[in-house]
């Protein structure tokens, strides 16, 4: 299928994209890796009056370490982070979780930055995010607003971005020594979004539990922190009857969509598998990462 027809500006530095963004405000869209929004035109789904496209903005890529954090660009390409090494020592959830976006042609085109503006609650990104408390530094021409993971997914593909601004880094806090991480999810078949999708994180310190979080994918219309069995985990040691536990109350009060792919009944099953055998796998970790 044929894209509308649409207008096409391509900056070549942020203070430009901002000019744009501010003179177009709602009727531009942003164009990174493209691997969400060309389909979304192609199905006239989305329809702006023109493409900002900021591919050829240098300073909007690459990943650096600082200050116990990670910053990502936000045209960072998803395999770039993949082959990371900074990315795999000092945020492993998210290392995980990279493998399992689409496939590799996908992957070798999208950003971070994309998939977390597009905020499909269905996608691994998001609820790496919420489970990480990352930080989204976006930027306009009346200043720059840093935006924690609580507040920036709002609803289906929405988030607290104003159309005047340009989210241009992530930044996700370094995981500590005895910190084990694992992304689960269950899908049709590879490559497909996540039917439901789970991050978990846990700090292990002299062998009880110390921090945990858990966040959900393809439950809700935004990633769900799972706050009730992460309340419940830290102080504790970690056991088959702990998780077990942890699994019902992180499911408790779910209420996720029901489609063609499933029913809620099932997506909570699964829901709750999911936390069973990724604590598991976050505390096996954790041992090897003391």
């Amino acid at each position: 299928m044929k894209l509308p027809p649409v207008d096409y500006e391509a900056p070549r530095t942020v203070s430009h994209a901002l000019e744009l963004l501010a003179e177009h405000d709602d009727e531009a869209s942003v164009l990174a890796g493209g691997q969400s929004l060309i389909p979304l035109l192609a199905l006239r789904l989305a329809r702006p009056a023109v493409l900002i496209d900021i591919n050829g903005i240098d300073e909007l890529t690459g990943v650096s370490a600082a200050n116990g954090q990670v910053a990502i660009g936000a045209t960072t390409r998803e395999y770039i982070a993949e082959q990371s090494d900074t990315i795999a020592d000092a945020v492993p959830l998210l290392a995980a979780a990279l493998p399992l976006i689409g496939h590799e042609a996908i992957r070798s085109r999208g950003t971070i930055g994309g998939s977390l503006a597009h905020g499909d609650p269905a996608a691994e990104l998001p609820a790496v995010a919420r489970a990480l408390d990352a930080e989204f530094v976006v930027r306009s021409q009346s200043g720059e607003r840093v935006i924690p993971a609580a507040e920036w997914f709002e609803g289906y593909l929405t988030t607290s971005r104003r159309s005047d601004e340009l989210l241009v880094e992530i930044r996700f806090p370094a995981a500590g020594r005895a910190t084990g991480t694992s992304f689960q999810e269950v899908a049709r078949r590879h490559g497909d979004f996540a039917i439901v999708g789970l991050a978990a994180s846990l700090t292990l310190s002299d062998g009880a539990i110390s921090d945990a979080r858990l966040a959900f994918a393809g439950v809700s219309d935004v990633p769900v922190r799972a706050a009730d069995a992460e309340h419940l985990l830290v102080g504790e040691t970690p056991s088959t009857e702990l998780f077990d536990e942890a699994a019902r109350r992180a499911t408790a009060d779910l209420r996720p969509p029901a489609d063609l792919h499933g029913s809620a009944d099932y997506r909570k099953k699964v829901a709750a598998t999911l936390v069973r055998r990724g604590l598991r796998a976050a505390a096996d970790n954790a041992d090897e990462r003391q």
